[in-house]
């Protein structure tokens, strides 16, 4: 029992010595720990994984040359550190500037702090706009007719907009398939949407320079799928080839859509503020009273 008493004394001792933990020490614990996730999360998303494990190998070698004393390889390795980590900076350029983006569109307040926002929000378009688009895209596809619609959200889309022809037209679908006609002057290069408006045309777009897209898709699901890499904006893309739809989103593409899947995400794109509950109570107060009646 005294030994026990002693281990006990001993180890609160020691706990007594600790240095003090302040709220200030917690705050910076959780930072560092949330930045070093979004960096794990962004570097396994990107090629930037393949160099890491590349750095990685020789990490490796440097390592055992310390383990084994190699003196050579330790010299060339103290040699080049300096160097090495300017070439990391430049090598993980487009790969750091995309990282840096993504972080700036990250809303952290409202993803944190779950209060109801619908108040301060507005809808991007109006429900004509999404009929107006879905009705062209189709429309378009039916007869090869290739187009390339990038719709604004939140990151302005100025500098692409400013290489184009300034329109500042309404949306309609009649339109849409006149300036991507065969032969017409505005037929080449994208249009930008922002609301319910067209506000430029024959706009020239980045290209992605992702290797895993398919060999069959060309410039124009390049183009679509780039500027999804560098912005929250979403692209309709029409293939000339194919005929098929397809969408550009976070830098993902989703191809062969047909009408009612564009809708949809035309939809959740549209950022309608929604009473869900009040929704789901109207519609199961329906169901009811029909359920009454009969």
């Amino acid at each position: 029992m005294e030994t026990l008493w002693e281990t006990i004394s001993e180890w609160l001792a020691k706990m007594s010595r600790l240095p003090s933990i302040k709220y200030t020490d917690i705050v910076e614990i959780v930072i560092i720990s949330f930045l070093l996730y979004q960096v794990m999360v962004w570097i396994k998303n990107t090629r930037a994984w393949i160099l890491v494990k590349g750095i990685a190998v020789l990490l490796g070698f440097i390592l055992l040359a310390m383990l084994f004393q190699m003196s050579t390889i330790i010299w060339l390795a103290e040699r080049t550190l300096g160097l090495g980590v300017t070439a990391i900076i430049i090598i993980f350029q487009p790969e750091l500037r995309k990282a840096l983006e993504q972080l700036g569109r990250k809303n952290f307040i409202t993803g944190v702090i779950p209060f109801d926002d619908a108040k301060g929000t507005k809808e991007r378009f109006s429900d004509k706009t999404v009929q107006e688009l879905v009705t062209a895209s189709f429309a378009l596809a039916k007869t090869k007719t290739g187009a390339l619609i990038v719709i604004e959200q939140d990151v302005p889309l100025t500098e692409y907009e400013n290489t184009g022809i300034f329109l500042d037209s309404l949306i309609s679908s009649q339109l849409l398939i006149n300036i991507f006609e065969h032969n017409t002057p505005l037929h080449d290069g994208a249009i930008i949407i922002r609301g319910d408006r067209i506000v430029s045309a024959t706009c020239y777009l980045p290209l992605s320079d992702n290797m895993e897209i398919s060999k069959d898709l060309g410039t124009r699901h390049r183009a679509g799928l780039g500027i999804s890499e560098v912005t929250d904006s979403m692209t309709i893309i029409v293939s000339e080839e194919t005929g098929k739809v397809t969408i550009a989103f976070g830098g993902r593409l989703l191809r062969n859509l047909d009408s009612e899947n564009l809708r949809n995400k035309l939809v959740m794109l549209q950022n309608k503020t929604i009473d869900a509950k009040r929704f789901r109570l109207w519609k199961g107060r329906r169901k009811n009273e029909k359920i009454n009646h009969s």
